[in-house]
Parts: structure tokens; sequence; C-alpha cells
């Protein structure tokens, strides 16, 4: 996982990626604020002729337990063989 940040500065978005064969689902990922978090971009839709795996949405709302150095998290499904683009939507 990484996150890349616009020219201010500010966290952008999150990207985490899955290169093994074996989906893992309920998977905590550290992110940088309190607030909803939504799948902007997943290589595994079968737009891009994925699976579809389910992730258990597409928006997801962070927790106040602490991940990857994080203060707050979000758990989602991690699709297997791809990679996830995630984007900080609101409080």
């Amino acid at each position: 996982a990484m996150m890349r940040r616009d020219k201010q500065g500010e966290d952008a978005v999150l990207i985490v990626g899955n290169f093994t064969p074996t989906p893992v689902p309920g998977y905590r990922l550290g992110v940088p604020a309190a607030g909803s978090y939504k799948v902007m971009l997943n290589t595994d839709s079968s737009y891009y002729w994925g699976g579809d795996y389910d992730m258990g949405g597409l928006v997801f709302s962070s927790e106040a337990q602490a991940m990857h150095g994080q203060e707050q998290s979000i758990v989602i499904n991690l699709p297997p063989l791809s990679t996830v683009f995630i984007k900080r939507v609101g409080d």
C-alpha cells in the first residue's frame, strides 16, 4: 500500500495492491483521516476483464482503530491479483 499526495502535499489517493492469487477478506488498511473512503478504481472490475470480487462495498467509513502508523483505518475485502485506488470523499 502507498499514498499519493497532490502538489500541495494533501493526501490524495491510497493505492493498495494484492499481487497474489488469494483474496484477502477483512483487510484493515490505515487511513490518514476520519471519514468516508470510496473505491475510485479496482483493476479486478469486469470492466478490465477481472473477476468482480466483492470488496464489501464501494464506500467505507473509517474507524478509530490504529493501523499502518495511522490513527484511523477501514476494512476492505482485497481482491486477488489486483490494485485498488481509494480516495477520501467526506467526513
